[in-house]
Parts: C-alpha cells; structure tokens; sequence
C-alpha cells in the first residue's frame, strides 16, 4: 500500500464517482477504478460498492478512510514542520466558517494573509452547521458560542453578544417594551434555521427561554438585520452582525438588563492538527483581526 493510493481512494470517496475523482486528480477515471481495484485487491477486501449512481464506502471502506485521512494528515503535518524551517508556509487550508460571520468579517481581511502567505491554498467554505471535522476533511472550523466536542481543540478569538435591538422609528410607533412579557407582544423578527424559535434572556438574573413568532423568520441575519433597520420589528442578533448600525443609530439596543451573558467566537480543530503550522498561524491572524469586535 502506498501514500498515493491512500489519497487517491479518499478523493474518489468524497467525489462520489470515479469520473469525478478522475476531474480533481487530473487522471483518467480507467486509472482510478484500476487503482482503487488493485487496493482491494491488495487488501483482500471490497472497499466500495459500486452502483450505477454513486460510489458507496463498505464498512471496511469506510474503515480505510478514516484513518487513510489521519494518515495524509500527519504526513502533512510532517511536511509542514520540515517547511516551517523554510521563509514561508506552504500548502492547502481547509476552513469552516458561519456564513455571515465570514462575509462581514473575514472576506476583507483574506487577501491580506494570502499575501502574506502566496504559496497557502484556502478552502473556505460557508455554512452555519456545526461540520465534522475529522469526517469532512476540514482543518479548522469557526464556532460562534457553546462548544459541545471535548474532543476538538478551541482557541478563543473574540467575544460576542447578542442583543435586543429595533429602529427609532420602530420603537416610537410601537413603544419599547418594558419587560421580556412584554416582548412577545411586539413585532419580533426571527433569525434561526427551525421553525421553532427560541430567545435565550435572563430575567432576574436567571436563564429565561422565550418561544417566539414573528411575520419573518429567515436563516440569514443579515437579512433580518436590514428588516429592523427598515422597522419591521425587534430583532435578537450577535453585535458582529448589527456593530455598524447600532454605531450609526440605525438601530438601538433595548431590554439591555435581559441579554444573556456574552458568548465567544472559537477556532476549533482535530486534535491531529494542533501543530500544524498554517493552522496555528492562520488562527493567529483571525484573532489579531477580529478581537476588536466587541471592544
């Protein structure tokens, strides 16, 4: 068994296909099937079902993959050690982040560290799932409050609250609302991927879970941020997601006795990867850009 045949059956494992195996690794997809069949082979083992749609791993496949992943990663790991005696980073990061998170706050400060990094390859992907790291590849993951996997590695880059807030005009048609009862009378705008919503407050000093419906509900906060500006109703947001208005006034903060306890914003990765370099310098930069986004 060697290295190439290793990453090749992952590759062909995360394409689906031999085809489109073939397309990532530039080969013919005769070469890849050939390959993948002499590693069975090898091994004495089906690895892969075949079906006239999509590959599928057998549980011995899927048993290869995890730990052909970990075994490509170390060997990463390795090289990047040896490199770091070199003048730069090299190599492929691959990144989960929330995807308003990135838009606001990471996009304009990328380019500065692909400059300084020319020869580090980013894979940035957006999403607002919580993603497997180890299962999905990714070398480091942005995680906005509670972290739930003991097993990961977390590096706190900035603290973050989320506030009650609605426009002037807003409040003086409706009012402010004096209290969390109160609240659930107004115009609420939910930002969420469920249908169920839930506003964690305090009241008293104590946790206070408020179920909630509104005429909005989306699953970009941004767009309800702009509902608010617009005086649609109250909002419940992080403050990297609604700084800039409540800075301008376009929005004001309400009920500020009944915000829960603020949260953070983590760089989280695999055990396996807590010494490599890009990871470390990557986080690094992401912290020393973001911290003051609570200041």
């Amino acid at each position: 068994m060697n290295v190439e045949d290793l990453r090749l059956f992952v590759t062909t494992l995360d394409a689906g296909s031999f085809t489109a195996a073939a397309d990532a690794l530039g080969v013919t997809k005769q070469y890849v099937s050939r390959r993948v069949a002499a590693l069975e082979a090898l091994l004495g083992v089906r690895l892969l079902n075949r079906t006239t749609r999509r590959l599928q791993a057998t549980e011995l496949g899927l048993l290869l993959y995890d730990k052909a992943i970990t075994i490509l990663a170390d060997l990463r790991d390795a090289q990047e050690l040896v490199s770091a005696q070199g003048a730069s980073l090299r190599g492929t990061l691959r990144v989960s982040a929330p995807m308003t998170f990135a838009t606001l706050h990471l996009s304009h400060v990328l380019p500065l560290f692909m400059r300084q990094h020319p020869h580090i390859n980013l894979e940035i992907d957006l999403n607002d799932r919580a993603v497997d790291l180890l299962a999905d590849g990714y070398d480091m993951s942005i995680r906005i409050g509670t972290l739930e996997d003991s097993s990961l590695i977390a590096k706190r880059l900035t603290d973050m609250q989320t506030i009650l807030c609605a426009s002037p005009a807003y409040l003086e048609e409706h009012g402010t609302p004096a209290n969390l009862d109160a609240l659930q009378q107004h115009a609420c705008l939910l930002y969420g991927h469920s249908r169920h919503v839930e506003w964690r407050l305090r009241e008293t000093g104590k946790p206070r879970s408020l179920s909630m419906r509104g005429q909005l509900r989306a699953n970009n906060g941004e767009l309800i941020r702009d509902a608010a500006i617009a005086g649609m109703g109250i909002a419940y947001l992080p403050t990297f997601i609604v700084g800039q208005a409540l800075a301008s006034g376009a929005l004001v903060p309400i009920l500020k006795q009944h915000w829960p306890a603020s949260a953070a914003v983590y760089a989280v990765y695999p055990q396996h990867r807590q010494s490599a370099r890009a990871v470390q310098v990557f986080s690094d930069f992401i912290k020393q850009q973001i911290e003051h986004l609570n200041a």
